[in-house]
């Protein structure tokens, strides 16, 4: 029982260290360009699935539905 106590403390503890808050005064540097992984086939897959569901080309900012099929 007291094996099993500890057990779930340790995990409790290392759940909890994940943890972190941002301050607002910090959101400004993660929302820079340089911090967004963006890689030229990960794009390049997204923008076709985007065209394909919205049937046209250009905005890719844009929300919208579309039912994806082909």
């Amino acid at each position: 029982m007291k094996a099993l106590l500890v057990l779930l403390l340790c995990c409790t503890s290392l759940i909890n260290s994940g943890c972190s808050s941002v301050k607002p005064w910090q959101r400004g540097y993660l929302s820079k360009d340089v911090m967004t992984a963006k890689d030229a086939l990960g794009v390049s897959l997204d923008n076709h699935i985007y065209f394909s569901k919205e049937g046209s080309s250009g905005g890719g900012q844009a929300a919208g539905g579309g039912c994806g099929c082909n």
